[in-house]
């Protein structure tokens, strides 16, 4: 059965940081590319970052430039999203997904549960 499971979501205060993890289960993680995406309350769902299963290549919305990294462990069978210098416009749900050609939510056809971050004082 395939299946993603998300943790590592929590509340962290401004400038904080979080580490995001997404367990693949019942296939090689390693074999797709991986997306990361987010929705916040009354907002359409975005993407994220990327990274592709090809040669690693990695992808990130304007918005997350330089303070999120995507990687992933295929010993683990995880991808993970470092996220710093948090801001309370991150707060959304986020999602990990797998199996995308290109680097957008409609391309990707296994998603996880997702875990909410929420960015406050």
């Amino acid at each position: 059965q395939v299946q993603l499971v998300e943790s590592g979501g929590g509340l962290v205060q401004p400038g904080g940081s979080l580490r995001l993890s997404c367990a693949a289960s019942g296939f090689t993680l390693a074999y797709y590319e991986i997306g990361w995406f987010r929705q916040a309350p009354g907002k359409e769902r975005e993407v994220v970052s990327c990274i592709s299963s090809s040669d690693g290549s990695t992808y990130y919305a304007d918005s997350v430039k330089g303070r999120f990294t995507i990687s992933r462990d295929n010993a683990k069978n995880t991808v993970y999203l470092q996220m710093n210098s948090l801001k309370p416009e991150d707060t959304a749900v986020y999602y990990c997904a797998a199996g995308g050609d290109v680097c957008e939510s409609s391309s990707f056809g296994a998603w996880g549960q997702g875990t909410q971050v929420t960015v406050s004082s």
